[in-house]
């Protein structure tokens, strides 16, 4: 096989790869984590979370839990009769598709009374077509700078395999 032939697959190796290691893991609260009398939308605010990311939430197994829930059952903080909660304490929730997302605990008022609810959009997976870069101004938690490097790092491995392709 030839150089350029080399270069070019792995171009479109690094070319598919690159989305998944742009994905952000948020921990839910940052150090506050999921627990009582905490603002997550004022957390949320700011953020940008796309298809791809992951929502960890972590609290004691037990205490909490976290229920996936519509519009209508986060207004009024109460899951489905058949809903199936998280409960390991510790529990990851990769955003699968665009648009509103919302999220409680289950336990009694701690949605209603306590704060424990989380209201999000997400935006399409970067680079998709419908996609398109919003500046927003944030102050990088520790969930997020972990991601940083791996970003970065993942445009340098695009721009080196194109620049190979380019000259070879």
């Amino acid at each position: 096989m030839a150089p350029s032939e080399i270069l070019f697959i792995i171009a479109v190796v690094t070319l598919f790869a690159v989305p998944s290691s742009l994905a952000t893991e948020f921990v839910v609260g940052d150090d506050k984590e999921w627990s009582l009398d905490f603002d997550y939308q004022g957390w949320a605010a700011g953020k940008e979370f796309r298809v791809g990311d992951k929502l960890v939430f972590k609290y004691t197994s037990g205490v909490h839990n976290v229920f996936r829930v519509n519009g209508t059952e986060f207004q009024q903080c109460q899951a489905a009769d058949n809903a199936v909660p998280l409960t390991t304490g510790n529990d990851v929730i990769t955003l699968a598709t665009p648009g509103r997302k919302w999220y409680i605990c289950g336990v009694a008022r701690h949605c209603t009374a306590r704060n424990m609810k989380l209201n999000i959009t997400v935006l399409s997976q970067v680079g998709s077509p419908s996609s398109a870069p919003t500046p927003t101004p944030s102050t990088s938690s520790s969930s997020e700078k972990g991601n940083a490097a791996s970003k970065f790092y993942g445009w340098i491995a695009v721009m080196v395999s194109f620049v190979g392709v380019v000259l070879v």
